[in-house]
């Protein structure tokens, strides 16, 4: 664990009359859901923006996507590390204190005007806390929706502190007034991710020939698939087992399949060992390992695959947009808002096979606008940029 240190800080200069938007990522999944609005922050005559990137977005062995931050024109104020090394539930509850710490540290030199965070994850709640313990009215996306794991508890408890709400849906719209909150500061823009799908080349397939890891070489001219299984934080103990059953799943179709690595979650080493056990034991055969693509490239990769399987909710926002025939396992996806293109299966092998052949057969559905029109980034901004600020919040039913 680092101490205080840890927590790197670029002094930038205020603009005056410009309202500065505090942006945290710290994933790649965060990364994905807030680029375009990044983007538009930076383009937009009435603010400044402001990037703080820490957790498993600046380490190694998640992708580095710190670097990809960069290369797409995104220098950070503020890096910071908070992931203690375990992927348990101990190391997860004591990273979201270190975060709090860390992160107020940082609020307190950028003093930002609106701090903005992203759907559900434990950095997200760390996020919470210091902003509204600050008086720093907090921005919150992806509120409202309901799924599995201990995701579903820390998306409603980062509502109740937050200032501002774009959820992605009408259904979780009206979740939000049901929780009690003001319907005067929810504003429904549906899911920023959509708008990346909007303005890349999704048929520019030979760009993931760049691409290191390690397996089998992947032909993307030929059919393939694509596998994102993260563990599941209320089933720890048995992420193992899980990933056993989708390898073998796997392995039963058998065409060639990229497999990217799973996030930092408690059971990340479950779902690793697992990993690193089949490519050892196997070599090169049928499967290639990644650690990270870029936004708009894993567009692409899921584009154009056959089947995308796992937990990830890609599959249900990006994949619907996209019509990818996709295969949800088990229960982190639990309750969430999902198209046509989705099969529901449990953790057994035999019935995972099943639902990939299936969906193999059908191959691509109908463009699903479900989760937005690709132009979200935009109508946050231009909200963000004018909408009232106030820091008290009341019951509003």
């Amino acid at each position: 664990m680092k101490n205080n240190l840890s927590v790197s800080l670029k002094k930038t200069k205020k603009t005056v009359g410009k309202r500065k938007i505090c942006v945290v990522v710290h994933s790649r999944a965060n990364y994905g859901r807030i680029k375009s609005v990044l983007k538009s922050i930076q383009a937009h005559p009435d603010l400044e923006l402001q990037l703080v990137v820490g957790a498993s977005a600046i380490l190694y062995r998640f992708g580095n996507v710190i670097d990809i931050i960069r290369k797409d024109g995104f220098e950070p104020n503020a890096t910071v590390y908070i992931v203690i090394e375990g992927e348990n539930p101990t190391t997860m509850a004591k990273s979201t204190g270190l975060g709090i710490i860390e992160l107020a540290t940082i609020f307190e030199n950028l003093k930002p005007d609106i701090v903005l965070t992203v759907a559900d994850r434990y950095e997200t709640l760390a996020t919470a806390v210091a902003s509204s313990y600050m008086n720093i009215p907090l921005a919150h996306t992806q509120g409202g929706e309901v799924t599995g794991s201990i995701d579903e508890s820390v998306r409603h408890a980062i509502t109740k502190l937050a200032h501002i709400h774009f959820p992605t849906t009408a259904l979780s719209r009206q979740r939000l007034i049901k929780m009690g909150e003001d319907p005067k500061s929810i504003y429904q823009v549906g899911c920023p991710a959509m708008d990346i799908l909007t303005t890349v080349n999704l048929k520019e397939i030979s760009r993931l020939t760049r691409y290191g890891g390690t397996g089998c070489r992947i032909d993307f001219s030929k059919p393939y698939m694509v596998v994102l299984q993260h563990p599941v934080t209320t089933e720890y103990g048995q992420g193992f087992d899980q990933i056993q059953a989708t390898l073998s799943a796997v392995e039963q179709v058998g065409m060639q399949t990229v497999w990217l690595w799973p996030n930092v979650d408690a059971g990340s080493d479950d779902i690793s060992k697992g990993l690193r056990i089949y490519r050892e034991q196997h070599g090169n055969k049928q499967i290639h390992f990644y650690r990270n693509f870029s936004v708009e490239d894993y567009a692409i990769l899921i584009n154009n695959c056959a089947c995308l399987i796992g937990n990830s909710s890609s599959a249900i926002r990006e994949g619907a947009f996209l019509g990818v025939p996709s295969v949800n396992i088990g229960t982190r996806q639990a309750g969430r808002e999902r198209g046509r293109n989705i099969l529901d299966v449990g953790y057994n092998a035999g019935e995972i096979a099943q639902a990939i052949k299936k969906q193999l057969k059908h191959g691509k559905y109908l463009k699903d606008a479900l989760y937005g029109d690709g132009k979200a980034g935009k109508k946050i901004v231009d909200i963000l940029a004018k909408c009232p600020l106030s820091i008290q919040k009341k019951m509003m039913y």
